[in-house]
């Protein structure tokens, strides 16, 4: 949300956190010229409940997300997106046993059936 690093966001308080949450929140609304009722009324909470979001008070985290998605801020949730990883250890073992030479084609010369022809 602005330029805060992590030992930054380690620091402050939850409170703290919410407030810098209800901020992001507030001037987002202001930025888009759109009131506290609209934007309450479109995400399907009560004004109040948003007024509690912007000042940093609790609110239920379903709130939060109904209102990113009206700001059309859900690109935030990115963070905690959960990407598939290999561990080094996986990966050396894939590295050594990825092909290094093609091989000839291997002829079978065991076995001449006579097919009859």
């Amino acid at each position: 949300m602005n330029d805060i690093s992590n030992n930054e966001w380690r620091a402050m308080s939850d409170k703290s956190i919410m407030e810098t949450i209800g901020r992001f929140i507030q001037s987002h609304r202001l930025n888009q010229n759109k009131s506290q009722n609209q934007v309450a009324k479109t995400a399907g909470i009560s004004r109040s409940t948003l007024s509690l979001l912007e000042r940093g008070e609790k609110v239920r985290i379903d709130s939060l997300i109904q209102v990113l998605r009206v700001l059309d801020l859900l690109y935030i949730m990115d963070v905690f997106k959960v990407q598939d990883q290999i561990s080094p250890i996986e990966y050396a073992k894939l590295k050594k046993r990825k092909r290094k030479h093609a091989s000839s084609k291997k002829v079978d010369h065991g076995t001449n059936e006579d097919l009859g022809w």
